[in-house]
């Protein structure tokens, strides 16, 4: 007898020494505020889900406070799965008694009667299901509530209780099966999720909802003998079959999304359970739904885009792609917000920002006339959209028409060089070559950029100069802005994009809007690229139209396609909404000029107002000057330019032209060179040497002398195969 004694205290101290080692503290805090999240959510500004996800080890976006849970779905659930929770301190030592014996009588577990506190500390707590688990949570949940108030335990119960496909809480749930607010849901969609509880797997009423309905039926048996419910509650119950309705993102933001994991440090995501995006949903579905629209009488168009940025935020509002991503339209999983397509003639406003930087002012007169030139790996005639010709015309009009050969112009009195610098200062990142790959053409829009990069960059036009890089979330740290251009100089060129008038010759009246709007078109060749850029007081929008496969569009331009939703998107953007006209320079100088000659007016000519930066404006009886610019380089060969020998002719009789510029030049002789070697002379007045081919790689330049000075024009590659 002393033996046995002395064996069960052996085992009893034994007993109580491994359960005070195997016990775990309770936690300091119930709150997930702060928890590690494996996948963060992206929301709305407004707070509403851009996106879900069930990837994270607790509820971290569904989390409702108690006082949100319905009381009804409380009891129910409070009924279902623990009686006597507000009678325990914690384990319900009467119910596990209860259920031994139960479980004795059928050989077999049929009862764990694990009350909700136990159940919260094996989700604080996972280990294996063993009797010894079973007994340590019992002593486990004791600690938990003699720290936590029932209230505490309750709602992390109901928030975290686990459903079947990683949905976790009543909220998630609820949403799973019924695509319902807790608010909302009905007496039997809440028995529903209460019985679920006990084996969500099983009971998943996606597998069919007949499991079910036992279990809901004995619940609200329970619930009527409690007179917590009324027969008719009952009877309901009973013939009501439970309608299942899965959940869906009412937007459609996955490149945008997208865009924010790619771009927006680790760090960020992963310690915050939810982002504040950006977007605004109202204004993505109604872009969305205009694009989508407008795509459907564009049967050659198979995919578009749209991006909205509100400008004294820099935030993005909208971030759209053509219809829902799908097999049957190759391409469209692909963002073409951030695809470099050739952006056309939309880069022109920055061209002739640039040329007002250097002197140039908005009645400068420019001449419009047939022109070849070297473009790329060949000598090309260019000529406008319309291939109509306007002669001498000021420069408000030559942008205001988009006209093609004022644009080379200008670009040769600017400089290629300074205007893809300029470019890479708004953003655009895309042009990755050298100046001299792209050449003139680059006025025209011949290097690839994104719509992003596009918008980013008209944002500098309509905030007065000024560059901050766009925003995604709300709450990012806002970046000191750069002056880009003059305040001056921007207010000139909205001016001139929002002028009805100077865009007559090309457009006619098709791009008027009813509140003042700068509005820019482009289309690249072939009709790849269709584009259209805007801006007003308060928002500006980019437009995109083509097919991401590289096939042409069947004669859909800027002005005929993506035009036409600007000015829907713009409809939308300003209803119910007090507008404002754009933003002038105070000191800007308005003088009344001759409108074809842009000397001062006088009664003699024809007048209209124009805008001058102070110094610039005409003087009275200053000649007029027509801007001719004629940059001092080689027109043949052309950067890059690939010639093959004849074999038909012997080599020593093959030779290629070497042809300098017609830039005014106050010289005594040319000298030739190729790879570095003077190759030959030619006086000043003949502007063209013939140089012997021979193959392989080769750098042509030619070098002016004067008595006092020598000029090197730029190195030009070529090749001779």
């Amino acid at each position: 007898m002393r033996n046995l004694i002395f064996i069960i205290l052996i085992a009893g101290l034994s007993l109580f020494w491994k359960t005070q080692s195997s016990l775990l503290p309770p936690p300091e805090t119930l709150s997930i505020a702060n928890s590690i999240a494996n996948k963060v959510q992206i929301l709305d500004r407004r707070a509403i889900p851009l996106t879900i996800t069930y990837q994270n080890t607790w509820n971290l976006h569904d989390y409702v406070p108690l006082h949100e849970i319905p009381n009804t779905l409380q009891q129910v659930v409070i009924l279902a799965e623990d009686k006597r929770f507000f009678e325990h301190n914690g384990p319900d030592w009467q119910a596990r008694g209860f259920a031994i014996l139960q479980n004795l009588k059928a050989l077999k577990i049929v009862r764990g009667a694990s009350t909700i506190t136990e159940q919260v500390v094996r989700m604080l707590n996972p280990r294996p299901r063993t009797f010894w688990s079973r007994w340590l949570e019992g002593f486990e949940a004791q600690r938990l509530e003699s720290k936590f108030s029932k209230a505490e335990i309750l709602e992390f119960y109901l928030n975290q209780v686990p459903y079947a496909s990683q949905r976790r809480g009543v909220v998630q749930a609820a949403r799973h099966y019924f695509d319902r607010d807790l608010e909302t849901l009905s007496l039997k969609e809440m028995l529903a999720l209460a019985g679920l509880i006990r084996a969500p797997g099983r009971l998943d009423l996606y597998k069919g909802t007949q499991k079910i309905e036992l279990p809901v039926q004995q619940l609200a048996k329970r619930l009527l003998n409690l007179n917590i419910i009324t027969e008719d509650d009952y009877q309901n119950i009973l013939t009501i079959p439970l309608q299942l309705h899965d959940s869906n993102i009412s937007v459609q933001a996955t490149n945008f999304v997208n865009y924010i994991h790619r771009t927006q440090p680790v760090q960020t995501l992963h310690i915050a359970g939810r982002l504040v995006s950006t977007l605004d949903t109202n204004i993505q579905l109604a872009a969305q739904k205009i694009l989508d629209q407008r795509l459907q009488d564009l049967p050659s168009v198979k995919h578009g885009a749209v991006l909205i940025v509100e400008q004294a935020s820099n935030e993005i509002l909208a971030w759209v792609n053509a219809g829902e991503p799908s097999i049957d339209r190759p391409g469209s999983q692909i963002d073409a917000v951030t695809t470099p397509r050739q952006p056309g003639s939309t880069l022109k406003p920055f061209l002739y920002a640039l040329a007002l930087e250097s002197g140039w002012t908005a009645a400068t007169l420019i001449d419009d006339a047939p022109l070849a030139e070297a473009v790329g790996t060949g000598m090309h005639s260019y000529h406008n959209y319309s291939r109509r010709y306007y002669g001498i015309l000021p420069l408000r009009e030559a942008l205001g028409n988009s006209l093609n050969i004022p644009a080379v112009r200008t670009i040769q009195f600017v400089g290629t060089e300074a205007f893809l610098q300029r470019l890479h200062q708004l953003g655009m990142a895309s042009l990755t070559a050298e100046s001299d790959h792209y050449g003139d053409g680059l006025a025209l829009g011949n290097g690839a950029i994104t719509l992003l990069e596009l918008v980013q960059a008209y944002t500098v036009l309509a905030n007065q100069g000024s560059f901050q890089p766009l925003k995604v979330l709300r709450d990012m740290s806002t970046v000191d802005s750069k002056s880009i251009f003059s305040s001056q100089v921007t207010s000139i060129i909205a001016d001139i994009l929002s002028d009805p008038n100077a865009r007559r010759l090309e457009f006619g009246n098709g791009l008027r809007f009813p509140v003042q709007t700068a509005i820019k078109t482009g289309t690249s060749s072939d009709y790849r690229d269709a584009w259209t850029v805007g801006f007003n007081y308060k928002y500006t929008v980019g437009i995109w139209l083509g097919n991401l496969d590289q096939t042409p569009m069947s004669q859909v331009s800027g002005a005929s396609g993506p035009a036409l939703i600007l000015r829907a998107i713009f409809a939308e953007l300003n209803r119910y909404a007090d507008t404002e006209a754009l933003y002038l320079a105070p000191n800007l100088v308005k003088v009344n000029i001759c409108r074809n000659t842009g000397q001062r007016a006088t009664a003699d000519c024809a007048s209209r107002i124009e805008w001058f930066i102070p110094g610039t404006e005409p003087k009275l009886g200053q000649p007029v000057i027509v801007a001719t610019p004629k940059p001092l380089r080689l027109k043949q060969p052309t950067f890059n330019l690939q010639l093959a020998m004849d074999p038909r002719i012997p080599d020593e009789y093959e030779a290629f032209t070497l042809i300098l510029s017609d830039a005014e030049l106050e010289a005594n002789v040319i000298e030739w060179l190729i790879d570095g070697e003077v190759i030959g002379t030619t006086e000043i007045d003949v502007r063209q040497f013939l140089w012997p081919v021979k193959l392989g790689k080769h750098i042509a330049q030619a070098r002016i002398l004067s008595d006092s000075s020598e000029t090197v024009t730029p190195q030009v590659p070529f090749y001779v195969k």
